[in-house]
């Protein structure tokens, strides 16, 4: 153990000197954190009075349950406990650390000798032993610093980072367990299966699962081909158990999560699309986005929408060249730069013309709508991945050339639909998730796999330079030659430029000046990819020659592992640096003061009202969480928002917003001044609250009752109804109204008296039976949300297409309404018997395999 002990130190400084900043009192705003933080203050603020988070937040998009925004896992004690220990270290120091660790682990587990292959001779196995661990720690670093994986720690998606840094865990498992280390393999596995679950990003977790797939498959054929039926059936056996268990631990997620997907954006929907095809023609309405999956699609997303961020078909070689494609979405240019010159030339200001090609000129020309960085992998990793087919004869060589060529062809999206659109279309789940770029972190995985095991056979099977001549010139041809060619002949392949760069450029310089802006950016555009081609090419040179050195005894091993650990890391940190440096980071205070209170919003809140909606114009409301972090928001950002509010946002909201409005009780808008175009101000004027007197309040009673026969029909009517006095129902509750005269609701009052998130009361008083509509989104209405009159159950029904209803009796009654989803209940028993199974299951298998020898 002690030998490793220098390299998990080792991880431990390396994360922490990258991340210097955040011991000394500093943090990355993280754009994603702060989201979400904004869309759970109604959830803290009532945790805070009762010591448990509400089932339910009315905080985001008028109202939708808890589940994924901020809950409550009492009995993932496994888990929890984990975490309690990592957050001891300063987030994101504990990310990077962890993704090493598990990855120098995985590394150590795939190069270890099996007992029939151990070396006899003291020496050789010293000096291979060594080896693993340089290596497997050489390739934990080049997983942990891919630049993908730094661009998601700079964006916030923490639970994204942490899916990736406990993959290679499952796999190592998944290896042991398939290798004959049952017990141990079993007990990786079903740990980082559980951590895996903890952190709370299936999309990652469901790519993972496909790659272990397809290692399973290559590894169940070997074992058949070689007679050892018995171990291959004994290790899929544990993996079951082991994986069943790790997701058991976690089956309150699992179980609500499942349930909720079905009624959100990533579920069926009810539209068939001729109402929301009219719907999307006759409206110009520029708020409400357009980016949401189409209605009209069965099942799962939209495909556009699915694949809106797509790799283009060339764009992968920014594994190898990282701008080749631009870098980033804005800047990254210098005074050096052709369009600093060219604005300067125009007379620009010299330090408005350094701030704009520093910020925001729009280097990146590839296929996405934007990015933060390339997915840039590391010159030196891929010339030792494509060196390591060579030389390694481990057929789980073949596993990581196919998993990485897989993540890279999903990333690819729209741009090689002969792979993803059948996939999209047949294969389980693979519907249900958008931006599917994000596979490319996982692409670091497989290449440093592969690295690792070519230089591994290089060492334990003593190569010579003659053996190693061929393998060395084709891994050398397929980098630096590629390298090469981009840096002196580029612009011969690329032509640097999109459709979208002289629209872009007009917004800043009129159509005259973006054509003469254009040549200045393309120019540039060549120049990036040209330095950085050169730039590649010279590491690839450095790293060849320090394994020509090694192979021809010029360097010595305790010289040459330090070294290619050494030109991978500097490789990584170049590039990374460029996107997340100390300069991301601000004090503490200034994070969690992210969202200022204005003018507008401490107006809003001098209402003292129970509960009341507020819609903020200044800005995209159906992609901002801040409108939350004040009040409770008619919009919201979510990637898993409710499907019928999100076609009700979509399709009626524009033809009918102010009776939209209301209904929702819209109470305030927030909006920007109105200005005098003859005076315009001379500073930007701060937003003002607008009063809406129209607002219906939490709950009225109506006149008129319309039913419906479907979806379609439900929607054409909320793109013109007047909710005030009428209300639509779907015809599949007409049980409940049968017998029902609505009536006049003159003097008919109800109103909210008690507001609890997932437990509302309400008093009403009518002189007659009342149909009653609330302010409140329907969602498994007497399943999860229930009625209660008096304190007897009673049924209620959707109106109003998201809406909920009630028929109510004559007299002076209480109404309640209570968020009881059973599986909530269901999902605690489970996690806390799978938990402690889990505990004792490791327990055991750590006991027992004290006994036996370690892995390395």
């Amino acid at each position: 153990m002690r030998p490793h002990l220098l390299f998990i130190l080792g991880f431990f400084v390396l994360a922490s000197l990258y991340f210097i900043p955040a011991f000394q009192g500093k943090e990355l705003p993280m754009q994603d954190i702060r989201q979400s933080y904004a869309s759970t203050i109604e959830l803290r603020k009532f945790k805070e009075q009762t010591g448990e988070f509400p089932l339910w937040t009315n905080g985001l998009f008028s109202g939708m349950p808890a589940y994924m925004i901020a809950f409550d896992y009492p009995n993932t004690f496994v888990g929890r406990g984990v975490d309690f220990v990592l957050n001891l270290i300063p987030r994101p120091v504990n990310l990077l650390f962890v993704t090493m660790m598990s990855m120098y682990l995985l590394l150590l587990v795939i190069s270890r000798k099996g007992d029939d292959e151990a070396e006899t001779d003291p020496e050789t196995a010293t000096r291979n032993k060594s080896a693993r661990r340089w290596l497997a720690a050489t390739g934990a670093v080049a997983y942990a610093f891919g630049t993908y994986l730094l661009l998601a720690v700079e964006a916030g998606h923490v639970s994204k980072v942490w899916a990736f840094a406990y993959a290679p865990g499952v796999l190592a498992g998944v290896v042991l367990a398939l290798r004959g280390r049952y017990l141990l393999g079993a007990a990786l596995t079903a740990f980082f299966a559980c951590m895996e679950l903890n952190a709370n990003h299936l999309q990652i977790t469901y790519y993972l699962f496909i790659t272990l797939g397809i290692y399973v498959l290559i590894e169940a054929i070997a074992l058949i081909r070689a007679g050892r039926v018995k171990q291959l059936g004994m290790g899929l056996g544990v993996l079951v158990l082991a994986g069943g268990l790790g997701a058991a631990s976690f089956s309150k997620r699992l179980l609500v999560l499942n349930q909720y997907q079905k009624e959100t954006i990533r579920g069926r929907s009810e539209l068939t699309g001729k109402t929301t095809a009219q719907a999307a023609q006759s409206t110009a309405d520029t708020t409400v986005s357009k980016t949401a999956p189409s209605a009209a699609s069965q099942d799962g997303l939209d495909k556009d929408y699915a694949f809106n961020w797509s790799y283009g078909k060339a764009e992968a070689l920014n594994l190898l060249v990282p701008n080749l494609f631009g870098g980033g979405a804005g800047g990254g240019l210098d005074e050096k730069s052709e369009m600093y010159k060219e604005l300067v030339n125009k007379g620009v200001d010299p330090a408005a013309a350094k701030q704009f090609v520093e910020l925001g000129a729009p280097t990146y020309w590839g296929d996405q709508p934007g990015v933060g960085g390339p997915s840039y992998a590391g010159a030196v990793l891929l010339f030792l991945f494509i060196l390591g087919l060579s030389l390694s004869t481990h057929r789980i060589r073949w596993f990581f050339l196919a998993g990485a060529l897989l993540m890279i062809g999903f990333a690819m999206g729209k741009n090689l639909l002969v792979l993803n659109g059948p996939l999209f279309d047949y294969l389980p789940l693979f519907n249900k998730f958008r931006a599917v770029t994000m596979t490319m972190g996982l692409v670091p995985l497989f290449l440093a796999g592969g690295a690792m095991l070519g230089v591994l056979a290089m060492v334990e099977r003593n190569l010579s330079f003659n053996d190693l001549k061929r393998p060395l010139a084709i891994s050398f041809g397929l980098t630096g030659g590629v390298a090469l060619l981009i840096a002196l002949l580029g612009g011969t392949f690329f032509s640097f430029t999109t459709a979208n760069d002289v629209p872009v450029l007009a917004q800043y310089f009129g159509e005259q000046g973006a054509t003469e802006m254009l040549r200045a950016l393309i120019s540039d555009r060549q120049s990036m990819a040209r330095a950085d081609a050169f730039r590649s090419f010279l590491f690839i040179v450095l790293a060849a020659g320090a394994i020509y050195l090694f192979v021809t005894k010029r360097l010595k091993p305790v010289v040459f592992f330090p070294v290619l650990l050494a030109l991978l890391t500097i490789d990584l940190f170049m590039v990374d640096k460029r996107f997340l440096n100390n300069a991301n980071f601000i004090p503490k205070t200034q994070v969690n003061s992210a969202f200022e209170e204005t003018p507008a919003d401490a107006q809003i809140l001098q209402d003292k009202s129970l509960s009341y909606r507020v819609w903020d114009q200044t800005g995209s409301f159906m992609n901002d969480n801040r409108t939350s972090f004040f009040h409770q928001s008619i919009g919201g950002y979510h990637a898993a928002k409710l499907r019928r509010y999100q076609e009700l946002i979509e399709y009626a909201f524009p033809k009918n917003t102010l009776n939209i409005l209301n209904m929702l009780n819209g109470k305030y808008a927030i909006v920007q001044p109105p200005q005098d175009p003859a005076n315009p101000p001379q500073q930007p004027q701060a937003p003002v609250a607008s009063p809406n007197p129209d607002a219906l309040g939490n709950a009225w009673f109506v006149n008129t009752l319309v039913l419906v026969p479907d979806a379609d029909a439900e929607m054409s009517w909320m793109q013109r109804i007047n909710p005030r006095d009428s209300v639509v129902v779907d015809k599949r509750f007409s049980e409940q109204l049968k017998g029902l005269s609505v009536m006049d609701p003159t003097g008919a009052t109800i109103q909210l008296t008690k507001y609890i998130p997932d437990h509302l009361t309400y008093e009403y008083n009518a002189p007659k039976e009342q149909l009653a509509v609330f302010s409140e989104i329907y969602y498994r209405g007497d399943t999860d949300w229930n009625a209660y009159l008096d304190g007897k159950l009673v049924p209620h029904m959707r109106a109003n297409y998201v809406l909920r209803a009630m028929r109510i009796p004559a007299g002076k009654h209480t109404i309640e309404f209570k968020f009881e989803p059973p599986v909530v209940a269901l999902g605690d028993t489970i996690d806390l018997i799978a938990n402690g199974l889990l505990l004792a299951f490791i327990a055991g298998a750590i006991f027992l395999s004290t006994r036996k020898k370690t892995i390395a």
